[in-house]
């Protein structure tokens, strides 16, 4: 399995550094942003990630009970639970942020965006890797349920309420419990700047069942008005039998005929 553990330069980079990249990616992908103070006034999701960048340091540095007990003061402030354990790349940021689940395991790669109610969760009671690895720019729609040891690739987009259980290539839009790809995008991002929030502009699987039905009855219709217009020529139609070709002719075609 691919694994996006965080190298050590994610490790020895600047406290100061990476929280002022956690709050300035805010006004990247939020327009109701307004100001720097009210971003750090009002915005619960950044608060969750300022307090997880110290919390994962006590973490790796030994301190486990004082990891534990930030996190869950955190928890209480913000109402999203990121474990101290849990790998999370630069500007991550986490909109709205109340009932966010991040678990030990989880490991977040750069430029991920989660909205509210998101679950990166286990499938397992084992002391191993159980928790959901997201590549770079992955975004989350509200709601959704990431399940297990899985990977989700660059650039993926998981539709809101979905629940992914499955490994999903970069690059692809996942909707619907269980998750499944329903677009491929390619390797070309659709923002210029590398942040696509279009995770509402997704293909109704649904919709395209219906109208590939329609389509399907509507070539149906046409051949059974080329095989009508055939069966004049066929002689247990021209007597009237019937014909297990064509069916039996009506009354009127038989006379017209």
């Amino acid at each position: 399995m691919v694994s996006l553990f965080l190298p050590p330069q994610h490790v020895q980079r600047s406290l100061l550094e990476q929280l002022r990249e956690d709050v300035s990616c805010v006004f990247a992908r939020d327009p109701a942003a307004r100001s720097l103070i009210e971003v750090l006034l009002t915005y619960p999701g950044v608060h969750a990630v300022l307090f997880h960048r110290f919390s994962h340091r006590l973490w790796l540095a030994g301190w486990k009970l004082p990891a534990r007990w930030l996190a869950f003061v955190a928890r209480w402030l913000t109402h999203v639970d990121i474990h101290p354990g849990a790998r999370i790349g630069r500007r991550f940021f986490i909109d709205h942020g109340t009932g966010v689940v991040i678990g030990e395991t989880a490991e977040v790669g750069d430029d991920v965006t989660l909205y509210h109610g998101v679950t990166l969760g286990g499938t397992s009671w084992n002391k191993e890797k159980r928790h959901p690895t997201l590549g770079n720019g992955v975004l989350i729609g509200a709601g959704a349920k990431i399940l297990g040891p899985i990977v989700l690739g660059d650039q993926v987009r998981v539709g809101a309420n979905s629940v992914v259980i499955k490994d999903v290539p970069p690059c692809c839009t996942v909707v619907g419990i269980p998750g499944r790809v329903v677009q491929r995008k390619g390797v070309r991002l659709q923002d210029p700047h590398g942040i696509d929030l279009d995770h509402h502009l997704i293909p109704d699987p649904v919709g395209k069942a219906l109208s590939c039905l329609l389509d399907r009855l509507d070539r149906l219709e046409e051949q059974v008005a080329t095989v009508g217009v055939a069966g004049s020529d066929c002689v247990q139609c021209e007597a009237g039998t019937l014909c297990h070709d064509h069916g039996e002719r009506p009354l009127e075609r038989r006379l017209e005929a």
